[in-house]
């Protein structure tokens, strides 16, 4: 199937693919990858035109506080058609994997604002904020409703603008899709306080789009935190339903005729680490018992006081991944982190050794975990490689047969539905996310991540880091 496009213009349809392959291009810089496709076709279809998105805001559904559900049961999400249009059949809504922990997950959603600088991107707005969502061990979810993936502003920036090749744009009503995490319900402290783990998405993703292994942890005992950087994803919708639409498409148009895409990609990697350290700030304030929220909204029972954050790891996709390594190279309070198939450079090609990071220059001194798509690894990333060889702290390196880089997200487990749902071929499931199962991948990606973090924040001791594992052939210990 292709995407539907509105009887305009041929001037306007020209106006539309032109920022397509600008898209494309952007995200290419922003997430290298080998040769050509993976990530660069992944751009392909539901990056397009601002005119055929629609959400449920634009079909006059009600909106919700950031982070919750507009829905006041607990009920799995209703049979949904496409959008914009009347479905000539219905389907249900997409749904991932359950949390293999013991505990049920609560989530609840923050707005910070650090007035101590300006944004980086609206130079004129004299603060930065934030969106951020806590997931955490639940004591009773009763009566407290599933979380969206994505509020419904959130869904419609993401149908017009994301990395997924083949899937028609207008087709996916993503506000309907439900998570694990029940709204707002009491935080668990039986166990004591709770170490904290942070999650920053890709470029150009929202930070919901890791909620199967932000529950996963979470259902384990950790305090897992996700960060949207404002302005750089598809959009990010703010208390009372206002939602930051993403600038980086203008940003790289410039930088891209100016000839300083690295100085942009440096850009976006300091604005993210600031971010982050930022959000730090707030979590110790948050663990000093005080509320954070700019609106003062009110927390889920128990969370003030709730964090341990002398025991604070972090992890990330793409970008994100290399958010986590670079935050923890600039700011002791991360222990330990964990990149998913993040290049840490800024270059436009994996085995480019120009622009290095300061994680490649001067390595790491505390635990580093990679995890990459087949192919991806120490000797073949350039600034992996960097990385590797200046690093004095423990470190990892783990390729998972079959796996794109898209596997290290919900779309692993999303696209095989929306495929069936929209008689999506095969091609389009493998190029997206590769071959590994969906269902191993997600169960992999879930266990070595805990059994990083279980060692380096509890100390509890596993041999699964040590060497291959005969349960998970599809992992490979890179040496």
């Amino acid at each position: 199937m292709t995407p539907h496009i509105a009887a305009d213009d041929h001037h306007t349809a020209t106006h539309r693919e032109s920022r397509r392959k600008s898209r494309r291009r952007l995200r290419r810089r922003m997430r290298p990858d080998r040769p050509m496709p993976p990530r660069l076709a992944a751009v392909a279809a539901l990056t397009a035109t601002l005119a055929l998105g629609t959400a449920a805001t634009a079909l006059g559904q009600p909106t919700a506080r950031p982070g919750t559900a507009s829905t006041t049961t607990d009920d799995p999400a209703p049979a949904v058609g496409p959008l914009g249009g009347s479905a000539t059949r219905a389907w249900a809504a997409p749904t991932l994997p359950a949390p293999s922990g013991p505990h049920r997950v609560g989530t609840t959603s923050l707005h910070l604002v650090d007035r101590s600088r300006h944004d980086p991107w609206v130079p004129n707005q004299p603060y930065r904020e934030l969106m951020v969502s806590i997931r955490y061990p639940a004591r009773d979810t009763g009566g407290h409703p599933a979380a969206p993936l994505m509020l419904p502003g959130e869904a419609a920036a993401y149908d017009q603008q994301n990395n997924l090749s083949g899937v028609p744009q207008g087709k996916v009503d993503w506000a309907a899709i439900r998570t694990h995490a029940r709204q707002d319900a009491p935080i668990d402290r039986r166990g004591g306080r709770l170490p904290v783990v942070l999650y920053s998405p890709g470029a150009g993703d929202p930070r919901t789009l890791g909620s199967s292994l932000v529950d996963d942890l979470a259902s384990r005992g950790y305090a897992v935190v996700t960060i949207d950087h404002t302005h750089e994803g598809p959009g990010v919708e703010f208390p009372g339903g206002r939602v930051e639409r993403s600038l980086m498409l203008d940003e790289y148009q410039r930088a891209d005729q100016e000839h300083r895409v690295p100085d942009l990609l440096r850009k976006i990697t300091a604005v993210r680490v600031a971010d982050t350290r930022f959000v730090l700030d707030e979590l110790d304030r948050l663990a000093a018992g005080h509320n954070p929220d700019a609106d003062h909204q009110q927390l889920p029972p128990g969370l003030r006081g709730a964090l341990d954050t002398g025991r604070t790891a972090m992890f990330g996709q793409s970008a994100g991944g290399f958010t986590a390594a670079h935050t923890m190279h600039d700011d002791p309070r991360i222990k330990a982190a964990a990149n998913m198939d993040g290049v840490m450079g800024y270059t436009q090609d994996d085995g480019d050794p120009s622009n290095p990071s300061a994680v490649g220059i001067d390595g790491l001194d505390r635990p580093l975990l990679l995890m990459g798509m087949e192919g991806d690894d120490h000797r073949t990333v350039a600034s992996w490689d960097a990385t590797w060889r200046h690093s004095s702290g423990w470190h990892r390196d783990l390729s998972f047969v079959g796996a794109k880089h898209a596997s290290f997200t919900d779309t692993e487990a999303l696209l095989p539905q929306l495929a069936e749902r929209l008689d999506l071929p095969s091609q389009t499931v493998a190029r997206n996310i590769g071959t590994i199962a969906p269902d191993r991948a997600i169960a992999a990606e879930g266990v070595y991540l805990t059994a990083f973090f279980d060692r380096w924040l509890l100390g509890r001791e596993t041999p699964l880091l040590d060497g291959p594992a005969p349960q998970w052939p599809e992992v490979r210990h890179i040496p």
